[in-house]
């Protein structure tokens, strides 16, 4: 639909999960995990147990494969599907890494979907070895924002967005996540806008604590079968209100044209 952006984070939210933690658990971290937790930033932390897999011999395609089992709910994946369908620009946010989402959505015939996503960059060196590296580098360029963390400020993206419409465009927002990092970004939306926070996750929370500083639509989700049902009702309802809002401008249009007709035709015009 020309002018629906649909905005998803990933982990717990397209993915019912954390695909990190689904990583370190099957794959036999764990123990190595929760040793440097304290000593590492996340992502820092992350690259150093792809690190210890390269190490055993563990491959880049057996973490794909182990990707490939992560929990995706089908209504979820039909959601998104009909959102492309409908012609919604679709994206993800998120601070997970591209490989991860990208194995994934691959796996379950998604990655098609989305025009871009913004996360974390990964990939495979010359040695074979998967490396994740911070979105945004904090040592060299903080970003300044206290309600994100220090790699990846989302409400800064959803800035780059906004601005990257071109001049005139209106466009209508809808963003789904769960985490705190959602925080900023909906604090940001207008209140054209929806916002679909995960029932009783940190999102939520945080919204409910004061509702009035967010000016989008909060519209509440806590299964697959509901984030389906509700995001296709927000965009039939938005699509349907931009539909009314071309005609009446068409309208208005052709009320002016036939106005300028008279004018020009009319005896005492001359």
């Amino acid at each position: 639909m020309a002018g629906i952006v649909v905005i998803f984070d990933f982990d717990r939210t397209i993915i019912d999960g954390d695909s990190d933690s689904w990583v370190v658990t099957e794959m036999g971290l764990s123990d190595l995990f929760h040793r440097l937790r304290s000593t590492l930033p996340w992502n820092s932390l992350m690259d150093r147990m792809m690190e210890e897999l390269h190490f055993l011999g563990r491959t880049a395609e057996e973490i794909a494969e182990c990707l490939k089992r992560t929990p995706l709910h089908p209504r979820i994946a039909a959601a998104i599907k009909s959102a492309y369908a409908l012609g919604c620009d679709l994206r993800i946010l998120s601070d997970a890494n591209r490989f991860f989402i990208e194995k994934i959505l691959e796996h379950h015939g998604l990655l098609g979907c989305f025009s871009k996503i913004y996360t974390n960059p990964s990939f495979v060196d010359e040695e074979a070895r998967l490396r994740i590296f911070p979105y945004r580098d904090s040592a060299l360029s903080p970003h300044g924002c206290i309600l994100c963390p220090s790699n990846l400020c989302k409400g800064l993206v959803l800035d780059l967005i906004y601005g990257s419409a071109p001049e005139g465009e209106r466009r209508t927002f809808i963003y789904l996540g769960d985490g705190r990092g959602d925080y900023c970004p909906t604090l940001k939306l207008q209140d054209s806008d929806y916002v679909m926070p995960r029932k009783d996750y940190p999102l939520w929370d945080r919204i409910s604590s004061d509702p009035a500083l967010v000016k989008a639509e909060v519209h509440e989700w806590s299964t697959g079968e509901e984030l389906e049902k509700i995001l296709l009702h927000l965009i039939d309802t938005i699509s349907t209100e931009q539909s009314i809002s071309g005609s009446n401008s068409s309208s208005q249009s052709n009320s002016s044209d036939c106005k300028l007709h008279m004018s020009v035709s009319s005896p005492e015009a001359f």
